[in-house]
């Protein structure tokens, strides 16, 4: 009988884009949210400093998918849509969700209106040994756990 409970491997995910589960992905960066500190100073009636910490506004990480490249073009299609001046068009929900060892869902990280600010592909080398990597980097304008 296990003591306790396993933590979740790193290496079981998929990503979905409007529901729509999308290629296979190496890596993924970027799911942390932040909450801003704003430092409010004021003196006592004595006159001594104090530095009160406040919450101030919600901060979300862009997020970095990674892989493999191939013939598809869907990173690049997406951001020429923003190239083109259709972001409303081109702003879209997905998740990042992982999988317990018996590839169960455990997690969903869901982030909205996101949209590709950058997509980049590795560098190319003659005297390589490496799968050539894709890499694409979403803003958004929320990330919840659901």
């Amino acid at each position: 009988m296990p003591i306790g409970e396993d933590a979740v491997a790193g290496y079981s995910f998929k990503i979905e884009i409007d529901g729509v589960t999308i290629a296979q992905f190496k890596e993924v960066e970027g799911l942390s949210t932040e909450i801003q500190v704003i430092e409010h100073r004021e003196n006592t009636p004595g006159g001594l400093p104090v530095i009160k910490k406040l919450p101030g506004a919600v901060k979300w990480s862009d997020i970095t998918l990674k892989r493999g490249k191939t013939d598809d073009t869907s990173f690049w299609d997406w951001l020429r849509q923003v190239e083109n001046g259709d972001v409303d068009g081109a702003r879209k929900n997905g998740s990042v969700v992982l999988f317990d060892y018996a590839r169960g869902e455990v997690a969903r990280f869901n982030f909205e209106n996101g949209w590709p600010s950058k997509v980049n592909v590795g560098a190319l080398s003659a005297a390589g040994n490496d799968i050539l990597v894709e890499e694409c980097t979403i803003v958004h304008e929320g990330l919840k756990v659901g």
